[in-house]
């Protein structure tokens, strides 16, 4: 296993972005100019349409004012002349429920099953989950972000299923938006995808467009920290290139487990497209869960 640093946490289990230097903080904070926030995340809700390998999100009471009042429950004790009541309840749920950014040890690869930073899940899968690069490993986002319109560039609203992105397209999109993606950025790659929630049945007919591994190679190569994109699987599915050995994954491989480089999905990027915003400082702050291999996020781009 990887040293810890001083705060407890190895190095290894944060990846990349706990290098972060402090001025490319302060260059992020700087491109807000107009005081303007997008929230790209939508709202989660039972029956919410999932990567269906994942269980399904629930919302379930745990107290009502009804049900107190007729359980005779006394939660502040037997003085309550007011009638007060309170509503309280469970959440079950995937932490890769909707909009969330994946933990390092959500991947695995080899027949040791093993993760970004020295994981393995022999020396640290327990019963209650990881515990190496682990969710409550996860560190703040607060650095530059990039937007890469996909389906503008094609002139198109949303991508063919299937469609693969790759690393030609991805310098050309740059080049048409006039950006430039840098080491420390953030960048998040629109498919369209999105644009239909929550309509299940359109969904499917466009199911899991994304970059594909030449376009992951090209963010490596650019130093970025973290990528994300609209849909519930970040890369194209199926791959088209699946390697050998084959991996029905191999962005995953190389982004989350080889380099750690975190990847998010399941984010709305239709208001950033709509009003054209490619640069933006990127600002996330992830639940810290012991054992999650994720955690729900509400990210902002503020410009």
């Amino acid at each position: 296993m990887a040293p810890e640093s001083k705060a407890g946490t190895a190095p290894a289990e944060v990846g990349p972005i706990g290098q972060l230097p402090s001025d490319r903080i302060v260059e992020a904070a700087r491109l807000v100019r107009k005081g303007r926030t997008y929230s790209l995340a939508a709202t989660r809700f039972p029956g919410m349409p999932l990567f269906p390998g994942h269980p399904p999100f629930q919302v379930l009471n745990f107290r009502t004012p009804r049900g107190i009042r007729v359980s005779h429950a006394e939660p502040w004790g037997p003085v309550n002349d007011a009638g007060l009541g309170y509503m309280a309840e469970y959440l079950m749920a995937t932490s890769h429920s909707g909009a969330h950014l994946d933990a390092l040890a959500h991947m695995t690869v080899g027949e040791d099953s093993h993760w970004y930073g020295g994981g393995r899940a022999d020396a640290h899968l327990s019963d209650a989950g990881p515990v190496f690069g682990d969710a409550s490993k996860l560190p703040a986002f607060f650095t530059r972000g990039v937007l890469l319109d996909a389906p503008r560039y094609r002139g198109v609203d949303c991508l063919p299923k299937g469609s693969p992105i790759d690393a030609a397209e991805m310098e050309a999109i740059c080049a048409a938006q006039g950006v430039r993606v840098q080491p420390w950025d953030v960048v998040l790659i629109r498919t369209g995808y999105m644009g239909l929630w929550p309509d299940a049945a359109k969904m499917a007919e466009h199911k899991t467009a994304g970059p594909d591994v030449s376009a992951a190679r090209w963010l490596r190569d650019r130093g970025v920290v973290a990528t994300g994109t609209d849909t519930e699987t970040y890369e194209v599915q199926p791959a088209p290139e699946l390697g050998s050995p084959a991996n029905p994954q191999p962005v995953h491989t190389l982004l989350l487990i080889e380099n750690g480089i975190y990847l998010m999905e399941s984010l709305d990027l239709e208001s950033l497209a709509r009003d054209r915003v490619y640069e933006f400082l990127f600002v996330a702050l992830p639940l810290k869960i012991r054992g999650a291999t994720a955690s729900m996020v509400d990210p902002l781009a503020v410009i």
